[in-house]
């Protein structure tokens, strides 16, 4: 009897501190999990949040551009077939990274040609700021999709990630005059400037020159700009310069299936995002944007001398780019 009760004493000191080690176990195990988290580590977290919202929200957007686009070409009846070499001056073919840019000029072209010229580089990558503007744009490292057999060229199409950057149309045309007007070269000058000055400004006896004509301070208004952009026979004569020809006719969404619209008013994000999407986001930086000298909030200062009937003309011809790609039509420009 007495060795049986030596037993049940024993046995009980024995749960007695295994109940005090796993009390004193979990009350430590407790304490750690209800631990303040410290302020770095709540950064942390806030971060990754942050980014995953971010990642959510462009992930919507895209879709939204990309549904809007196949709403508004549902009804074009046309294919890659219809696309011949002519079409396709603005497509620059990657092999490398299996990757097609139609670029759109004044739509921060420059700075993606640079990324994609640093990308054909070998790793580490070169600073795409590193490659100057006007080797950039003379540059004949990119191949180009409308030097490639029909076959082929259709195949990149179907296979390749493609994509465009885009922007307000208004905001596009006032940026082309900013830096094609007042800031031409010989080549502008001759080709445009000289000859809007002649037709709308009456003038005569002009200067060869550019650098001459830059001297007297000659320029076009905007108002002349636009009156040229109108003039039918403008259209008569040759396709739209590139600088104001409408979007859709430089890349033709509804014949090619883009896996990427871009926006130059969100461009830092789409960017990175892009880069995300070919699985470059660690390898290469695009370049920082300068703040934009071309507003919407001074597009109406710059229409203030477009008298309203022109103003409705020139939107009927940018009308379906701004359908295509999302931007509101400029009611207080265009309404009584």
């Amino acid at each position: 009897m007495g060795s049986k009760k030596r037993f049940l004493a024993v046995i009980f000191l024995m749960g007695f501190m295994v109940f005090i080690i796993l009390t004193t176990r979990g009350l430590d195990f407790y304490q750690q999990k209800t631990a303040p988290i410290s302020t770095k580590k709540q950064s942390q977290i806030k971060d990754v949040l942050r980014k995953h919202s971010d990642a959510l929200r462009s992930t919507k957007q895209q879709r939204l551009r990309q549904d809007l686009l196949r709403r508004n070409c549902a009804a074009v009846n046309l294919s890659l077939e219809d696309l011949n070499s002519t079409n396709l001056n603005n497509f620059i073919v990657d092999d490398k990274h299996g990757i097609i840019y139609c670029y759109i000029p004044k739509v921060a072209c420059t700075n993606w040609k640079r990324t994609l010229i640093a990308l054909n580089y070998s790793k580490p990558y070169p600073d795409p700021m590193s490659f100057k503007h006007s080797w950039v744009h003379n540059s004949v490292r990119f191949k180009l999709l409308k030097d490639f057999p029909l076959a082929e060229r259709k195949a990149k199409l179907n296979h390749y990630t493609k994509f465009l950057f885009v922007r307000d149309p208004f905001v596009r045309l006032i940026s082309a005059y900013r830096d094609k007007m007042q800031n031409y070269d010989q080549y502008f000058y001759e080709g445009y400037v000289r000859v809007i000055l002649q037709l709308y400004k009456n003038q005569t006896n002009l200067s060869v020159s550019h650098e001459v004509a830059k001297k007297r301070g000659l320029q076009p208004s905007f108002y002349n700009f636009i009156q040229y952009i109108l003039d039918p026979r403008t259209e008569r004569k040759a396709p739209f310069e590139p600088h104001w020809r409408q979007m859709n006719r430089l890349c033709h969404p509804c014949l090619v299936e883009y896996d990427f619209v871009g926006h130059q008013e969100t461009l830092q994000e789409d960017a990175q995002e892009l880069l995300k999407m070919l699985n470059l986001e660690d390898d290469i930086k695009f370049p920082p944007s300068y703040e934009n000298m071309t507003s919407v909030d001074s597009v109406m200062d710059w229409f203030q001398s477009v008298p309203l009937e022109d103003r409705r003309k020139l939107y009927k011809l940018y009308e379906k780019d701004f359908q295509l790609f999302g931007y509101r039509r400029p009611s207080e420009l265009l309404d009584d």
